[in-house]
């Protein structure tokens, strides 16, 4: 992948899951697909970390339960390391709270262990080309989570209703961003591709690119998962 420095055009990952069928699956989906090579295998989150250190995967397949070190606090240290390695968490559970935790320690992605293999690799490759954003099913249960949907969903997790509540700048940001960026950002937060975004609007994927890019820059963040996050947070999703 571009940047990777290794002057090979594949996507370089590395799997960490303490289970050996765990990796093994991981193994089968993403080293069966032509543009996918696997860089390295680690058996839990200090392995991971050093590994990252060692290898500069372009991409990490992170299980979030592992011992020695969680695949939380494995990937919160490889994005202090290096912020370009992207991370996306790999579980059974679809639990909200795992996926707060995942974006509030540096995740770009969220996959679920049983999807099938089609949807890993169309994932993962939207997420090496910075064009990945929640599942709709994932972003539509996090917005049921902050209009009180699951009943007290928000009021067991203060640190997301404090967040969303005492964002002065943030909020100024917000109304910096022109008509065309508003609707970009709730395209994003809703699931859709650049592509998809493009079609939506009559626009190139090159404009559409440049609008996320002034977007983040505006709201002072990071990615296009953080950008679900900030939408849902706003109440600028609908169902």
């Amino acid at each position: 992948m571009e940047g990777n420095g290794t002057g090979n055009d594949k996507i370089r990952v590395l799997l960490a899951d303490d289970h050996p069928h765990g990796r093994e699956g991981m193994r089968d989906i993403v080293g069966g697909a032509p543009e996918f090579e696997i860089a390295g295998e680690a058996a839990n989150g200090e392995q991971a970390v050093a590994m990252a250190a060692q290898l500069a995967p372009d991409l990490v397949l992170m299980d979030i339960n592992m011992p020695v070190m969680s695949g939380m606090e494995a990937t919160q240290l490889i994005k202090a390391f290096d912020p370009r390695i992207k991370i996306v968490m790999v579980t059974v559970s679809d639990d909200i709270t795992d996926l707060f935790e995942a974006i509030k320690r540096g995740a770009q992605g969220y996959l679920l262990k049983n999807l099938s293999p089609s949807s890993w690799l169309e994932y993962l490759r939207t997420v090496a080309l910075d064009e990945a954003s929640l599942s709709k099913e994932l972003a539509f249960r996090m917005l049921q989570e902050f209009n009180g949907g699951s009943g007290s969903g928000a009021a067991r997790r203060p640190e997301v209703q404090g967040a969303a509540a005492g964002r002065g700048p943030e909020d100024r940001a917000h109304t910096a961003l022109t008509q065309r960026e508003r609707e970009v950002l709730e395209q994003v937060a809703s699931g859709g591709s650049n592509r998809q975004i493009a079609e939506a609007f009559g626009l190139s994927e090159h404009t559409v690119k440049n609008h996320l890019k002034n977007i983040l820059q505006k709201l002072h963040l990071d990615n296009r998962v953080q950008l679900t996050r900030y939408a849902l947070e706003k109440g600028l999703v609908k169902e």
